[in-house]
């Protein structure tokens, strides 16, 4: 069959390009303290739009760097005792979406929180010194910063801790049960699933779908950083043409890259990939998938890029539902 990556043999072996920065635990234990530090300030505002097994809520609360950051949370009306409750993440530059796709999971007898990223398409604020809609660019938003000793600073750095945040804050509500939570999200989305997972290791079930922000040399070594990946191939043109600081920039996008997190979940991971997949190749989410180390299962769409994957939506309704 074509292949637009590594053979498939390889690629289940394959430990990733990017270089991981030494002090990366560090790194990350530091932004949860960071986190968890804050009054989150949280709101839970009628909807305009409700169904009668459904309550819908505008939720709210303050994430790090004073951001307000917004939510669809949707609860099964009526119900008091504690339920499961399953996590939603968006695409690139994209937002939590309609209401009414999420009301599958509700009707199972789930919560639902569907995350809009701060600056994209939804409600949530880029408080990095504009107000209003930043839309593209966040993976290179504070690199300069971060060349410069400041890594604390990269923008996808606090996207990740919004999903920790997130998860935490449902997980407190009275009526989830805080042990029974699922994640799941789709490029973007799956990548910020793995974040989840990973800040939030009481997240006990992850499905992520051709996960991005993974392997960033890799994407940049395979000529791909074009479509989502473009502003790699910016930064370098505008900043370092010369490449004279390329093991510094991999180095310091190694903070926010997920194949370096991926140890750190402890929850069990279902993830959809397509062989084909020219956006976040393949190998990019081996990268990370190979370094879970929790019970985990991949289903391989041999034919198939970066797109609907037949069924694959399916499944993740049942392996949530076993929660």
């Amino acid at each position: 069959m074509p292949i637009v990556d590594m053979p498939l043999e390889q690629l289940k072996s394959y430990e990733g390009r990017n270089p991981c920065p030494e002090d990366i635990d560090e790194y990350w234990d530091r932004a949860l303290d960071e986190m968890r530090a804050v009054d989150p300030r949280v709101e839970l505002v009628p909807s305009s739009f409700q169904t009668p097994f459904a309550e819908c809520f505008d939720l709210y609360f303050t994430g790090v760097r004073g951001a307000r950051i917004h939510a669809k949370y949707l609860r099964p009306r009526g119900v008091k005792e504690p339920h499961p409750a399953v996590l939603q993440f968006h695409g690139y530059t994209g937002s939590s979406g309609d209401w009414n796709s999420k009301l599958n999971y509700v009707g199972l007898g789930f919560s639902v929180a569907a995350l809009d990223c701060r600056g994209q398409g939804g409600q949530s604020e880029d408080v990095g010194g504009v107000r209003g809609n930043t839309h593209h660019g966040h993976i290179i938003r504070g690199l300069e910063d971060a060349l410069n000793g400041i890594p604390d600073n990269l923008l996808f750095r606090h996207i990740f801790l919004d999903t920790a945040q997130l998860a935490a804050i449902v997980m407190s509500f009275p009526e989830v049960d805080e042990t029974r939570v699922g994640a799941m999200g789709g490029s973007q989305g799956g990548a910020l699933t793995l974040a989840c997972a990973a800040l939030e290791q009481r997240i006990k079930r992850a499905a992520p779908v051709f996960p991005f922000l993974c392997d960033y040399k890799r994407v940049w070594e395979m000529d791909l950083a074009v479509a989502a990946y473009a502003e790699l191939k910016s930064f370098f043109r505008m900043f370092d043409p010369r490449h004279e600081m390329e093991e510094e920039i991999f180095t310091a996008l190694g903070y926010i890259d997920l194949q370096h997190l991926a140890k750190r979940i402890w929850g069990e991971v279902l993830i959809g990939t397509g062989l084909m997949d020219t956006v976040c190749p393949p190998s990019t989410q081996f990268a990370a998938y190979n370094k879970i180390r929790s019970k985990k299962r991949m289903v391989i769409y041999p034919d198939f890029g970066h797109e609907d994957l037949p069924g694959f939506n399916d499944m993740t309704f049942e392996f949530m539902s076993k929660l």
